[in-house]
């Protein structure tokens, strides 16, 4: 079971940005671009980069994603923040 993540994230308001955003990227958008356009988290600044974090590090709905979901594949999560597209870098 992994123990550490390293993720990137795009967080807006609206589920309906951010199912657009997650279209953009299968149609080959880059993230970090979408991630400076669109992200109202200071990560967005990096790309979306939220680094290498901990288990439990993150809001329950967001653990889940980031260790459980595929790897390198947009995924859509809501979170008290808003909605956050979410794409799993790697697993330690």
């Amino acid at each position: 079971m992994a123990n550490t993540a390293h993720a990137l994230h795009i967080l807006v308001k609206h589920q309906e940005l951010a199912e657009d955003i997650i279209k953009q990227l299968k149609k080959g958008a880059k993230f970090q671009t979408l991630a400076k356009k669109h992200s109202s988290c200071p990560s967005g600044k990096k790309g979306g980069d939220l680094g290498e974090f901990r288990r439990g590090q993150m809001v329950p709905q967001f653990d889940k994603v980031a260790f459980s979901a595929e790897i390198l594949e947009p995924h859509l999560v809501k979170t008290k923040f808003g909605w956050h597209v979410v794409k799993v870098l790697y697993r330690t």
